[in-house]
């Protein structure tokens, strides 16, 4: 917003000197992300127990002291019915670990143990063919592979 200075002064053009006002600077505060309420095991089990303490018409101000819905208490009530221990923890969010089976580990151990073998094959096959060519180039006569020695 512009003010004329000086109680309406005229500059030499004929218009009002204007100043600007000063902005205030106040420091805004940036408030942390929000993260999801999570509650351990003990706890779900101390607030089962207090709202089962209850007498009617007290469970609404322990849900407000506690912070919670009552839909979250029931959900808590059913698992615990069924005995699902583990259901009074929280869940782990996304893609569950795959189980390794022992068997896959040793097929992919043998699979490399398997490849090993088969270059080093291919390998002395290649040795014993150059050997051929070296025995050819020179003259010499190789004793034959289906003949056994005497």
């Amino acid at each position: 917003m512009w003010m004329p200075v000086d109680g309406g002064r005229l500059d030499p053009r004929g218009g009002a000197v204007m100043e600007a006002l000063p902005i205030p600077t106040q420091e805004t505060e940036v408030l942390a992300k929000p993260t999801r309420r999570r509650f351990t095991a003990e706890e779900k089990r101390r607030i089962l127990r207090l709202a089962d303490e209850c007498a009617p018409g007290q469970q609404g101000a322990l849900l407000r002291k506690e912070g919670i819905y009552s839909s979250t208490l029931a959900g808590w009530r059913a698992a615990r019915a069924r005995g699902e221990l583990d259901a009074l923890t929280p869940k782990r969010r996304g893609p569950k670990a795959a189980v390794v089976d022992p068997r896959d580990a040793q097929i992919a151990d043998l699979s490399r143990a398997l490849a090993k073998s088969e270059a080093r094959a291919r390998h002395a096959e290649a040795l014993v063919e150059l050997q051929k060519k070296v025995a050819d180039l020179l003259g010499v006569q190789l004793p034959k592979t289906d003949e056994t020695p005497s």
